[in-house]
């Protein structure tokens, strides 16, 4: 995945957070190490929720990590506290905020786990019709 489509995915993402739930401002930066490395940060602020390609050097802390952790993260499949703990990705800066970013990312992952996948349509098969053949009448000799 290119550093582009990482960002492109990460915007997808964020698109989905309920901007209403922020309660405070809170700047990350995200550098991608690997594939497709480089930095954006998102941004937290009241009723909006910014995904820009650059480094924010005034940022509440830095997440370092592979991309598919870190989108993982953005989408809500893995809590960053979780992949922190596991070594998937280390933090630098004020990591006491860090529960802030899961609490805002959290607030998407319960209205997708409640969100009811359309009903799937199902054709129904037509039912071959039985024929039956009525006795023929006998005419008498």
């Amino acid at each position: 995945m290119t550093y582009e489509n990482i960002v492109k995915a990460a915007k997808k993402a964020i698109k989905a957070v309920d901007a209403s739930i922020i309660k405070e401002h809170l700047a990350v930066e995200f550098d991608i190490e690997g594939k497709g490395e480089g930095a954006f940060y998102v941004e937290f602020k009241e009723k909006e929720i910014d995904v820009e390609p650059y480094e924010y050097y005034d940022h509440d802390f830095r997440v370092r990590g592979e991309a598919s952790t870190i989108l993982s993260i953005l989408n809500g499949e893995v809590s960053p506290c979780a992949a922190q703990a596991d070594g998937k990705l280390s933090v630098e800066g004020n990591d006491t905020k860090l529960s802030l970013l899961e609490e805002y990312l959290k607030a998407d992952i319960k209205e997708k786990k409640t969100a009811k996948a359309p009903a799937k349509k199902v054709e129904k098969k037509p039912v071959p019709k039985k024929v039956t053949k009525k006795p023929s009448a006998k005419v008498g000799k």
